[in-house]
């Protein structure tokens, strides 16, 4: 699984003229998930989301997680982030895993997060073209990829 996770004032997610979700003060994860991705790799990726010291303490140093600053989590389904741009301009999403695989991990990675965070976490709908709106806070933008754990 590959996490771009980036900390924001505020976002929201449309789909058609449909507000979807919306946050304040938390972070935005777009997550992409490949066939070798599992339940491991939702567990450890949720563990490390929910503790990562992103956001300011009272000196102004990146010092507090998620849960210190009572924040809250919009996560978003990308494939894209598996895209291979190695050849030619058009990329190939190959890596990417197909919908009856990532699906379950999509969702089992949310309900990680929100059994982690202790509260209900907002999401867009798998698979959807949704507009994305997000005022990024810094910026702060984190990239994280299981397959490099150790």
């Amino acid at each position: 699984m590959i996490v771009v996770i980036q900390r924001v004032s505020k976002a929201s997610i449309t789909i058609g003229e449909s507000l979807k979700a919306s946050i304040h003060t938390g972070v935005v994860v777009l997550v992409g998930i490949e066939d070798a991705d599992g339940h491991e790799d939702a567990e450890w990726l949720a563990s490390k989301l929910v503790n990562l010291r992103i956001f300011n303490d009272s000196e102004g140093v990146m010092n507090l997680s998620i849960k210190d600053v009572g924040g809250e989590i919009m996560i978003v389904s990308q494939f894209t982030l598996h895209a291979s741009t190695r050849k030619g301009n058009r990329p190939s999403y190959l890596k990417a895993a197909k919908p009856e695989k990532a699906v379950p991990v999509y969702n089992d990675f949310i309900n990680e997060v929100e059994v982690r965070l202790g509260k209900t976490v907002e999401t867009g709908e798998f698979g959807a073209d949704m507009k994305v709106n997000i005022l990024n806070d810094g910026p702060v933008t984190i990239i994280i990829d299981t397959k490099n754990k150790v």
